[in-house]
């Protein structure tokens, strides 16, 4: 194994923390102030959004002609430090992986450097893909996947992905990766076949990562 794959939201914090609560209502606002849809639709879209691909996003550029850029910007300013602190534990635990980590996540760049500051884990990624290693197609989409490994120069089985997201995850299984699910609360009719491990939090990968390379 050659690389640790993080998702961002509700992985490198756990999802008690609300941050997508504060995205969420941006996202609305978008939807009805800046798209001009009816309050009463928004969540409807989303949830066929959601469905049909993955992401509201890719929904309101195929039907509404939206631009990306603008969407991420609006719908990503919102007060990160209000909801996230320092975490020490992880910062010791990414300092201390034996493997290069990196960010792979449906949101932005911009997203992505203040909730890593907010956390204290400047300089700990080696590199971020964001929303827009494909096109702004989102997880769990392969065409995501499959450029942030030829930006790796790496197969799957060379990579771990962190995940909160099953069906994130059943993907990375899908291109041979070994699969970590930040645990959260799941269906229970959902399958967990595409997972190698489960985690309280992704400051425990260590450990987990020491069983699998064999390291004492």
């Amino acid at each position: 194994m050659k690389a640790i794959l993080f998702d961002l939201d509700n992985t490198l914090y756990p999802a008690e923390r609300d941050l997508f609560s504060l995205i969420d209502v941006r996202i609305n606002r978008y939807m009805e102030e800046v798209v001009a849809i009816a309050p009463l639709d928004v969540d409807g879209l989303r949830r066929l959004y959601w469905k049909e691909y993955g992401a509201t996003l890719q929904g309101l550029i195929r039907h509404h002609g939206i631009d990306a850029e603008d969407y991420l910007d609006y719908v990503h300013a919102v007060d990160v430090a209000s909801r996230l602190s320092i975490d020490i534990e992880l910062q010791k635990t990414l300092n201390n992986l034996r493997l290069q980590s990196y960010i792979f996540t449906n949101g932005s760049r911009c997203h992505v450097d203040r909730v890593v500051t907010a956390l204290g884990l400047d300089g700990l990624f080696a590199d971020v893909f964001d929303i827009r290693i494909a096109n702004y197609q989102p997880k769990p989409n392969p065409d995501p996947y499959r450029q942030v490994l030829d930006a790796l120069a790496l197969s799957g089985d060379q990579c771990i992905m962190v995940e909160d997201q099953l069906q994130n995850l059943q993907m990375a299984k899908e291109f041979g990766m070994k699969t970590v699910l930040i645990q959260g609360e799941y269906p229970e009719d959902q399958s967990y076949s595409c997972v190698d491990a489960v985690l309280t939090r992704s400051a425990e990968i260590g450990q987990l990562l020491d069983e699998w390379l064999g390291v004492d």
